[in-house]
């Protein structure tokens, strides 16, 4: 009828889907490291089903030859495949970054959280731990525990996820002692919120921003840090594919030619870190509630 008055109603705030896609349309950036994320996750999870040789088979009347139509990316001294050993050692070092950054997320992120919120003797008990940790230099730290448990997948994911956790603690803890006061804090703690319920509801969505950023950046480490300890020889044992194994390989035959055996191994082992470095700014802005208008 002319003499109603239509009410629209509309929702609150975008979806989420639309504000990831807002992020991602309004910064290039952040959408090419997007991009390169997916290609390494596929990469990772199919590699293994698509390269055209397998990365272990060996053809010593094949060795050294340069980048050809049959072998894109050459052959290494033993004739493999450098092509299907790069594309086959990526899943081998992403679960190694995933696994390490998750298990000191879950340790020395919440550690932080509770050091900041409570304060105390929990925050003295964390602190010292931390402190303990980066008395030593944190390459030299991992390479202890590596060589004295040994050197497995499992170590090298313990070693790198210990040696990061001081900075995952004291930036947590930083977080929560600046918003355990805060308005909506309070208000949750007068509605009867027991004080778990508040660190989860209340603080640890609240520093999830930062901490994602600072989790893409630790990715980018603890695939350096698995390549380091690969190269000197406390990494993942040969003839497993991994490219900082790659790159220590190649690295002999350098001078006599042979560039491209450590060459695109290290390109790889660059990109990798250059996507979860670019990748900080745009998950920042996607998980944070502030921008989402």
């Amino acid at each position: 009828m002319s003499g109603t008055m239509e009410i629209a109603t509309r929702p609150a705030g975008p979806s989420f889907i639309g504000h990831v896609r807002h992020v991602l349309a309004d910064n290039p950036v952040t959408l090419f490291a997007a991009i390169l994320f997916v290609l390494f996750i596929l990469t990772g999870a199919l590699g293994a089903f698509l390269v055209p040789y397998s990365p272990l088979a060996s053809d010593t009347a094949a060795s050294l030859h340069p980048p050809s139509a049959a072998h894109w990316f050459g052959t290494d001294q033993l004739g493999r495949d450098i092509f299907s050993r790069v594309i086959v050692a990526t899943r081998l070092d992403l679960t190694i970054a995933i696994v390490s950054v998750a298990s000191v997320f879950a340790v020395g992120g919440l550690a932080g959280i509770a050091a900041g919120f409570f304060g105390g003797w929990v925050d003295q008990v964390v602190g010292r731990i931390c402190d303990t940790i980066m008395a030593f230099p944190l390459f030299v730290l991992a390479m202890g525990i590596v060589a004295a448990l040994g050197n497995t997948v499992t170590n090298i994911i313990l070693a790198t996820a210990i040696v990061n956790i001081p900075i995952y603690a004291r930036i947590a803890r930083t977080e929560a002692a600046v918003r355990r006061e805060a308005g909506f804090v309070q208000a949750a703690r007068l509605s009867g919120n027991s004080d778990i319920r508040l660190l989860l509801t209340q603080i640890l969505p609240n520093i999830m921003p930062i901490m994602v950023v600072q989790m893409s950046l630790t990715m980018g480490y603890a695939i350096l840090n698995a390549a380091g300890l690969s190269f000197i020889g406390l990494g993942v044992r040969p003839p497993t594919p991994e490219w900082g194994i790659m790159v220590a390989d190649g690295a002999a035959f350098i001078v006599s030619g042979h560039w491209w055996i450590a060459l695109f191994p290290g390109l790889a082992l660059m990109l990798a870190v250059f996507c979860f470095n670019l990748l900080g700014d745009g998950l920042r802005d996607i998980v944070d509630p502030q921008r989402r208008t």
